[in-house]
């Protein structure tokens, strides 16, 4: 998906919702930093997100989501979710990157931090999620010690956190970076 194509959605969320703010949750917050990426690693067709402020509204997004008339015109669409959707590291919403400015009729797109994305995917473990790690971290996008740290701040099991940085090491060491890269 496109830094203008995510745009379309804010702008259709907030008309449909009459909210000015959005979490963007899965692999389109990688646009909050990254907002050039190549299409490859942020080729999903939906965007994740919840309104910050009304929760409640996150579910008029269905409007435009998955076989909606939107998603059938467009070929995107909205993924509503909560904010317990993803495991993420206490703090996220203070390391929240807001979405560069773009046409979104004024409402403002608040992305996670590729770090915390990282490990809401580590945590969610799925084959795609693996695929999408791996990538953050043979990009650069990633540095180890800042995952590793967030780890502990995940709010999963003994057994999760070790497996998790577990995976993490794997992806740095099938990327060939060393310890000490990024």
């Amino acid at each position: 998906m496109k830094k203008h194509q995510l745009d379309h959605i804010l702008r259709a969320a907030g008309n449909i919702t009459g909210q000015k703010q959005f979490v963007i949750v899965g692999s389109q917050a990688l646009h909050g930093k990254h907002p050039d990426l190549a299409d490859d690693i942020v080729m999903s067709a939906e965007v994740d997100l919840f309104a910050l402020k009304s929760p409640d509204a996150t579910e008029l997004l269905n409007e435009i989501g998955v076989d909606s008339p939107f998603h059938m015109t467009h070929g995107f669409y909205a993924d509503p979710i909560d904010e317990g959707t993803a495991t993420l590291p206490r703090g996220w919403k203070g390391r929240l990157v807001n979405l560069p400015a773009g046409d979104t009729g004024g409402v403002k797109g608040l992305c996670l931090e590729p770090h915390d994305l990282a490990i809401a995917k580590y945590a969610a473990r799925r084959d795609k999620d693996r695929v999408f790690t791996s990538e953050l971290v043979r990009r650069g996008l990633v540095d180890r010690a800042i995952l590793l740290a967030l780890v502990e701040l995940t709010p999963v099991t003994p057994d999760e956190k070790e497996r998790i940085r577990a995976d993490i090491a794997n992806d740095f060491a099938s990327s060939g970076k060393r310890a000490t890269d990024k």
